[in-house]
C-alpha cells in the first residue's frame, strides 16, 4: 500500500504502532481481495512488484538490538469509516494544494489514488474525473477510473471507461487486463473476456504476468465448457 497508515489520528486519538501495522494489513488484505483489477497509475518502473532486498539485512548479528516486546492482543480490524478518516486526513495537503492549484491534474491523481487505496471508491471516482477533464488521454487515470466505477456497480461505465483508454493506446496491459475481467466477473461474456486477453498477450509478448492471464483465459474457458456439458445432461 501507498503509506496511508503512516502516524494518522483516529477522532482525535493516536494511533497505536500495533493499530497503525493492524490497519495496513488490514488495507493489504483488502486490496488483495478487491484489487483484482490491475493498477493504472502507479506502476513500478520495471513493471514488478518491488521485493525487499536481501542485502539490507545486518552484517553482524551482535549488532541486532534487543528485541522490543511485542503487543500480541488482538485489535478490531477497521471499518470504512476508519479508513475514510485515514484517507481524510492524509488528504489534507493534497486539497491545500488545489486551493492554489485547482487543475494539477497530478494533484486530483494522487488524491484518486488514496481515495481507491482506502477503498473510499466513490471520492476517488471524482478525482479522477477532474483529473481526466485536464489530462484526457491519461490511460493510467482512465484505468484507475473504470476499476472504481466496477467497484461501486457501474459495470457499462467501466467498461465504456476502458474502450475510451484504447482509443488513445490500443495496447495498454491494464487496461486490456481489466476490461477482460470486467467483461467475464461483471457482464458474463466469455468471449469478449477471452479476446481482450488475447490482445493483450499478442500486443505485449513481454506482460510480466502472461503466465497469470493464459491461467485466466483457460478457466473462462473451461467454465464454458462445463456448462455446455451441463446442458446437454439435462436435455438428455
Amino acid at each position: 500500500m501507498d503509506n496511508e497508515a503512516n502516524q494518522l489520528s483516529r477522532t482525535g486519538t493516536s494511533w497505536t504502532p500495533a493499530a497503525t501495522y493492524a490497519m495496513a494489513a488490514i488495507c493489504l488484505l483488502v486490496g488483495v481481495l478487491v484489487g483484482y483489477l490491475a493498477r493504472g497509475s502507479a506502476p513500478t518502473a520495471s513493471g514488478h512488484p518491488v521485493a525487499a532486498s536481501e542485502s539490507a539485512a545486518p552484517a553482524k548479528a551482535s549488532a541486532m538490538p534487543a528485541a522490543m516486546p511485542q503487543d500480541t492482543a488482538p485489535h478490531p480490524a477497521p471499518t470504512l469509516d476508519d479508513m475514510k478518516r485515514m484517507a481524510d486526513k492524509k488528504a489534507e495537503p493534497l486539497l491545500a494544494k488545489l486551493k492554489t492549484d485547482p487543475n494539477n491534474a497530478d494533484t486530483l491523481n494522487q488524491l484518486g489514488i488514496l481515495y481507491r487505496a482506502t477503498h473510499q471508491f466513490k471520492e476517488a471516482e471524482g478525482y479522477y474525473e477532474k483529473a481526466l477533464q485536464v489530462d484526457p488521454k491519461n490511460v493510467n487515470v482512465r484505468t484507475d477510473l473504470a476499476s472504481c466505477l466496477y467497484y461501486t456497480g457501474d459495470i457499462d461505465g467501466a467498461v465504456a471507461q476502458l474502450q475510451k483508454s484504447l482509443t488513445y493506446d490500443p495496447k495498454h496491459a491494464g487496461t486490456l487486463m481489466n476490461l477482460g475481467i470486467i467483461e467475464w466477473k461483471g457482464k458474463n461474456d466469455v468471449n469478449a473476456a477471452v479476446a481482450a486477453w488475447e490482445k493483450l498477450l499478442k500486443l505485449n509478448p513481454d506482460f510480466p504476468q502472461k503466465e497469470m492471464v493464459r491461467h485466466m483465459i483457460a478457466e473462462a474457458k473451461g467454465q464454458v465448457n462445463t456448462a455446455q456439458t451441463s446442458n446437454r445432461s439435462d436435455k438428455n
